[in-house]
């Protein structure tokens, strides 16, 4: 019976969320930077009798470049808010983002089990943005991995997931997905394959042959 080797793309919500969050911020500041650099360097030139700021030429240039590295880290990360998501495999779990390929074998997983964001991370006890960030999530459901220990050391780990991701020091790893029930059922799918192929023991070429001619018998 075929078995494919591969489950679908689960894209990670709290990587999509952080970046929908930000996008437009720094994309707005670095078009008004652009805007006022304009103002000042052209506006004259079309009202008369307009007195702009008197600005150093090299603070203009510095702004301006501002701006423009603004705009492209704005645009940037609309192109990559959804690049980041999870799928599962036929001996592992893949977590993919734009800076970051994790493989997380089977045979680390202990237990995965479904909880409510709002009971990992209780918004109150958060401040400022992440507590209006959590609020928004708190009643979503994410999939919890309790790992033996992680792939990689945890200050790598830090470096490119946001905290969201871990709901204490201890080896697990919450992932909040958009369907968090299809992606537990295709992961268990393939769990629940790959620990029946450890249960089985692979017949070599030599008793494939023994056993056909037993059959024929």
């Amino acid at each position: 019976m075929y078995r494919p080797t591969k489950g679908h793309h689960h894209q990670l919500v709290i990587y999509t969320s952080i970046i929908n969050r930000w996008w437009r911020v720094i994309l707005d500041i670095g078009i008004v930077l652009l805007l006022l650099v304009a103002a000042i360097t052209w506006l004259p030139g079309f009202l008369r009798g307009y007195e702009p700021p008197k600005v150093a030429s090299q603070l203009l240039w510095l702004t301006a470049g501002v701006g423009l590295f603004a705009v492209f880290i704005g645009i940037f990360l609309i192109a990559i808010r959804r690049s980041a998501f999870v799928q599962p495999f036929n001996d592992r779990l893949r977590l993919v983002t734009p800076f970051l390929h994790l493989d997380i074998s089977y045979a680390r997983i202990r237990q995965a089990s479904s909880t409510e964001m709002g009971r990992l991370f209780p918004p109150k006890k958060f401040k400022g943005w992440q507590r209006d960030f959590l609020r928004s999530l708190s009643s979503l459901t994410a999939i919890v991995l309790e790992l033996d220990n992680l792939p990689v050391p945890r200050w790598l780990l830090d470096l490119f997931l946001a905290p969201f991701f871990f709901p204490d020091k201890t080896a697990r790893i919450a992932l909040l997905v958009p369907d968090w029930m299809q992606f537990s059922n295709e992961m268990e799918s393939f769990r629940s394959a790959w620990l029946e192929s450890l249960r089985r023991p692979e017949r070599s070429p030599q008793s494939e042959i023994l056993a056909s001619f037993s059959e024929k018998k």
